[in-house]
């Protein structure tokens, strides 16, 4: 949730319409150095402060040893019923509630290691079983462990390395003694066990290594440009006073092309919905799985076995190097605030971890200067009118906003400095809201005693423990009033320049053959160089992410002196043109796109009006569009029928396909596909064919029969939906890149070869455009390819 909690955004409402009309008047026109200074005695201890800590209690992020035995146990409950990837989060849950240096949190990672052993994780099961020996697992249950760390290694093939742990379990048992009960008998039998199997495999003539499959990557061309970082050369900066700063294509740019490699400034994970404060009535942990379960907090690479912040129960890394470098830069910081910081919503996040990255002298600098004396050089959006006046503007970047002194646009704190706040475009109350979360921030950092850590005032050893001041004053530090300043300036700038690092996350059981994906809102970010692209709602770019890092690419052919466009999310494909314009309101601007423009200034329907549209329940034929009351366009039918009848016959067709993706996750596929085949049946009778509802639908009968093994039946059903996804997205669109990648699943499962090979070059050809040859997908495709194209020449010619 990008902005703070609901209760906090009501009280923020009530503080501003009880505040003297001339003060709400004087806010409104305010700087944001004024808005600060007026602001930080707003907000009241025994009311909205109070108010704040309530909501905070809710939000959970401290270590809780109750919480701890809760998880674990479900974990145990879940790895007896053989649901081992389940149990092994449940674990890692159980760990980060687990207070440092208590001999609970080996068990943690002890029974995770179980889990990850089953899963065939071997490698990190190996490192679990570590954590559980530093962490001081247990002297009595470490034989079993030490069992299960020789035969991983054996899995690995590692053998010399299995013979030394079974030696160290040998050695362990001798030295406790004979022992006769049944656990350790199992123990001996095991040990037994593993010795002749390493001994058996020592014996083995040493296999031919297979050549692996030379699976061709196509090398991106790239030639970095010498003014904007992270960009291609193809590319370069240019403003004026309408689009202001945007990059242009300086010569004639191909589809798939990359033009910006970019790691984000900044980026915040988003938490999930069961990390928001919830009613206080409900006293059980959440057991669901949220992005803060299945990505690192820093680098946001996937989890399997995450190492928990020592100090929350929060912050989750993939490594202990990650959480040593979150610890560093910014955790030592944020850690104490965790249920402030999820109470008040991810832009005030990014908002305090940008100044922390930047550092207080970098951050002071830029406020200060941003006070300097000539207010319209030192106002971004008065500079760029500035300089397009100038008459040596067109010599070169010097002096367009976040440009250093050599004109060069760097992926830098300056930059983000740099973006546009929009200050006088944001509603007052809104300010008035974002001004009291920063303050909140501010006064909480100062009260905890952390204030000279945030400053970089104190060596990384001192800020272990967050101290507790003797005394607290109502009144801000000078220096934290900076820093506070800056915050405030980030979070409205957030509104315009967020960027949402989205990932292609499987849904549904991941049990199937076939892996269903879909994009996922992973986390918000600051990334300066794409700030820097315009909105247009037929884009010429796709954007992809690998961890923190953005990748942009030429989706389709740009020619030299064409402006590199990016959508914001109302796309022509997805959306009217009046949905588009409203939604695009939060950026300040209204779009004049050609494809706004086409649709605005013509009689021409959008494609998402005629194919998203209704047909006549009593003839099929096409319904003429109206206010509230729709007729059919067969003169010989005429009917007429209400919107509102057909938009409720609407939600409950999406309910009843709701119901039948239940039956599909528990496990009832026969149910599930009566449930579709019916709810099709009905969407005939008032949905036009090419309706992307239709296409959803036949989208999930092929994912039933993939669930049952039935590929032809699948296939079928999805070739339907790639149709209606075809009429809506355009041939090449991402959109088709992804549904071929499931057909050829589908088709390479059902050994339909010559089917499955035509759809994968399809597939690869789309997706190297907007996701590039090293995505993961495109290297699924191509091991597919590999293996078909590796069987024996008759099954070939058979297929």
């Amino acid at each position: 949730m990008a902005l703070p909690v609901e209760e906090w955004r009501l009280c923020a409402a009530r503080r501003w319409a009880a505040l003297e009309p001339a003060l709400r008047e004087r806010l409104a026109a305010a700087s944001l150095h004024d808005t600060l200074r007026l602001g930080c005695g707003l907000l009241r201890p025994e009311a909205e402060a109070a108010a704040l800590r309530g909501l905070c209690r809710r939000a959970r992020a401290g270590k809780e040893p109750a919480a701890a035995r809760f998880y674990r146990e479900e974990g145990n409950r879940l790895f007896g019923r053989r649901h081992y990837g389940a149990a092994a989060r449940l674990y890692s849950q159980a760990a980060s509630h687990e207070l440092p240096g208590s001999p609970e949190v080996s068990v943690c990672f002890a029974n995770r290691s179980a889990a990850l052993f089953h899963l065939g994780r071997f490698e990190v099961c190996l490192e679990d079983i570590a954590r559980a020996e530093s962490h001081g697992y247990p002297d009595r249950l470490l034989p079993k462990v030490l069992l299960r760390k020789a035969e991983c290694l054996l899995c690995l093939g590692r053998l010399q390395d299995a013979a030394d742990a079974l030696s160290v379990v040998e050695n362990k048992i001798a030295m406790d003694g004979i022992m006769t009960s049944p656990t350790h008998q199992a123990l001996l039998k095991k040990l037994s066990q593993l010795k002749i199997k390493i001994h058996e495999k020592e014996s083995w003539p040493e296999p031919a290594r297979e050549a692996c499959a030379d699976i061709q990557r196509k090398s991106e061309i790239w030639e970095e440009n010498d003014s904007i970082s992270g960009a291609s050369s193809s590319l370069s900066l240019n403003f004026d006073i309408e689009r202001g700063r945007h990059l242009v294509a300086s010569q004639d740019i191909l589809p798939g092309q990359s033009l910006l490699k970019e790691e984000a400034f900044v980026s915040v994970l988003c938490p999930g919905e069961s990390f928001l404060p919830q009613d206080s009535s409900e006293t059980a942990w959440d057991t669901r799985v949220t992005n803060a379960d299945l990505y690192c907090h820093r680098c946001l690479r996937q989890l399997l076995a995450s190492v928990p912040c020592r100090g929350c129960s929060y912050a989750k890394y993939c490594s202990q190097n990650c959480a040593d470098v979150a610890w560093e830069q910014y955790h030592r910081t944020e850690c104490s605030l965790g249920a402030l910081l999820l109470t008040l919503g991810v832009f005030c996040h990014v908002a305090l971890r940008t100044v922390l990255l930047a550092g207080f002298a970098e951050v002071s600098r830029l406020v200060e200067w941003s006070h300097g004396g000539d207010k319209d050089l030192h106002n971004p959006e008065a500079r760029c009118k500035h300089l397009s006046e100038a008459p040596d503007t067109r010599a070169g970047t010097r002096g367009i906003p976040g440009c250093n002194d050599n004109g060069q646009y760097q992926s830098s704190y300056q930059a983000v400095f740099n973006l546009l706040p929009h200050a006088e475009k944001h509603s007052p109350e809104h300010k008035f809201l974002c001004t009291l979360s920063v303050v909140a921030i501010c006064k909480q950092l100062q009260e905890a005693g952390l204030e000279a850590a945030v400053l970089n005032q104190e060596s990384s050893e001192k800020w272990s423990r967050p101290k507790i001041c003797e005394k607290t004053s109502d009144e801000l530090s000078p220096e934290l009033k900076i820093m506070a300043e800056a915050m405030l300036r980030h979070v409205l700038q957030l509104q315009c320049n967020a960027q949402a690092i989205t990932v292609m996350q499987e849904s549904g059981s991941r049990d199937g053959a076939v892996v269903n994906k879909k994009p996922v809102r992973l986390a918000t970010a600051f990334f300066p160089v794409l700030s820097l692209l315009n909105h247009s709602c037929c884009p010429n770019i796709s954007v992809s992410f690998s961890g923190t890092a953005a990748t942009v690419r030429a989706s389709q052919p740009i020619p030299s002196g064409q402006e590199i466009f990016h959508c914001y999310g109302p796309h022509r494909c997805r959306m009217r043109v009046a949905e588009r314009q409203q939604l695009l309101s939060q950026y300040f601007f209204e779009c004049r796109c050609q494809a706004c423009l086409d649709e605005l200034e013509s009689d021409v329907k959008s494609v998402v009006s005629v194919r998203n549209s209704f047909c006549c329940p009593s003839c099929q034929a096409p319904i003429q569009v109206g206010e509230d009351m729709l007729c059919c366009s067969n003169e010989a039918c005429a009917i007429s029928v209400s919107r509102e009848s057909l938009s409720h016959r609407l939600r409950d067709l999406q309910q009843q396909i709701k119901k039948a993706l239940e039956l599909l996750r528990d496990r009832k596929a026969d149910q599930a596909i009566k449930m579709l085949l019916k709810c099709r049946m009905d969407a005939g009778n008032f949905l036009s064919p090419e309706h992307l509802l239709m296409g959803e639908m036949e989208d999930h009968l092929a994912q039933v029969y993939a669930t049952l093994g039935k590929w032809q039946e699948a296939a079928r059903h999805l070739e339907r939906s790639i149709e209606i996804v075809e009429m809506h997205h355009g041939p090449s669109s991402v959109e088709i890149g992804h549904e071929l990648f499931k057909l050829a699943q589908i088709l390479f499962n059902g050994f339909a070869v010559s089917e499955a090979l035509s759809t994968i070059q399809r597939a690869e050809e789309i997706l190297s455009v907007h996701c590039g040859p090293q995505s993961t997908q495109i290297q699924e495709l191509q091991e597919m390819k590999t293996c078909l194209l590796e069987l024996p020449r008759s099954v070939l010619q058979r297929t």
